[in-house]
């Protein structure tokens, strides 16, 4: 059965400056009768298309979504003449993407109300930034292990920074980190991918990707990784978490390979209005986990919403 989110229609909102204007690929999905807006956030090499099954199970539980693609990715305007490279001088440029996207098309639908937020990954650590820069604008958020500390995956984490601050002296790097070149999402088989144990979602996600090629992006450059560690130091910060005082329902990943679970668990502990579950043997991409992992979630989102946003 086909997805009945494959129907939609995408539209372009601008971010940025007027004189670096960026256009984001948007959409909007309606449900009826409509319980809330949930603005749905995705992570780095993400695209709207990856979250038709998850659109969908949105929907049917009465929540109009609001997506879109990050700068730099998807159906987005892409930052280099490189479009495979994932690229960005600052995180607060990211900010103005969740900005453009909250005033162009989620306040306009609200009203009086407030939106919920379902992130993932750099999408959940965007959208932190915002929860302490704009406190109250949500009813409650749903993360699924956000961006809060990067894996190293084998090499020190001194080394990392050290590496990243230097290849990025100049300026930021435009340069692929090490191993992105060839990292492309169309060949790369499932026993090489880090992200998920479950075969059919992965292969289905191929299978958008070689519709729609151009929608594929390999991998960070330097000049993202360091934006990246500058932000989640920022994020480290003492008193920042604590700033946080929006309803937070965040989930780890027992086998994450890309983000720091260790990490998310003390971070979430400091925020006073959050729980934390973590799913044993999950990896990162939790929605895109096997059903004996989905189902977690799904089962700790409806309870966690039913409680701060009742059905009608």
């Amino acid at each position: 059965m086909r997805p009945a989110a494959e129907n939609f229609a995408p539209f372009f909102i601008q971010s940025g400056s007027a004189a670096r204007p960026i256009r984001l690929r948007a959409a909007r999905f309606e449900a009826e009768p409509a319980r809330a807006v949930c603005v749905l956030l995705a992570g780095q090499t993400e695209f709207i298309e990856k979250y038709f099954e998850v659109i969908d199970e949105l929907v049917v539980r009465g929540f109009c979504v609001v997506t879109m693609d990050w700068r730099g990715q998807g159906g987005s305007d892409r930052i280099l003449a490189d479009p495979r490279k994932a690229h960005i001088e600052n995180f607060s440029q990211y900010d103005e993407d969740l900005a453009a996207l909250m005033s162009q098309v989620v306040q306009p639908m609200l009203g009086t109300g407030k939106a919920i937020a379902l992130a993932h990954s750099m999408g959940g650590h965007i959208l932190l930034r915002r929860l302490h820069d704009r406190p109250g604008e949500f009813q409650a958020v749903t993360l699924c292990a956000p961006m809060i500390g990067i894996q190293p995956r084998g090499v020190p984490w001194w080394m990392v920074e050290l590496v990243t601050k230097s290849l990025n002296r100049a300026g930021p790097s435009e340069d692929f980190v090490w191993g992105m070149a060839a990292r492309d999402q169309l060949k790369l088989p499932f026993s090489m991918q880090i992200v998920t144990s479950d075969p059919a979602r992965y292969r289905r996600t191929q299978l958008r990707l070689a519709a729609n090629p151009e929608l594929r992006l390999n991998g960070p450059t330097w000049g993202w990784l360091a934006a990246a560690l500058k932000s989640i130091m920022q994020l480290h910060a003492p008193g920042y978490a604590e700033a946080i005082h929006t309803p937070a329902l965040v989930f780890g990943a027992g086998h994450d390979r890309v983000c720091n679970t260790a990490a998310l668990t003390a971070f979430v502990s400091r925020m006073p209005n959050a729980q934390c579950r973590v799913i044993a043997g999950a990896g990162h991409e939790l929605l895109m986990e096997r059903d004996i992992y989905r189902d977690q979630v799904w089962e700790g989102f409806d309870r966690f919403m039913d409680e701060k946003m009742p059905r009608p």
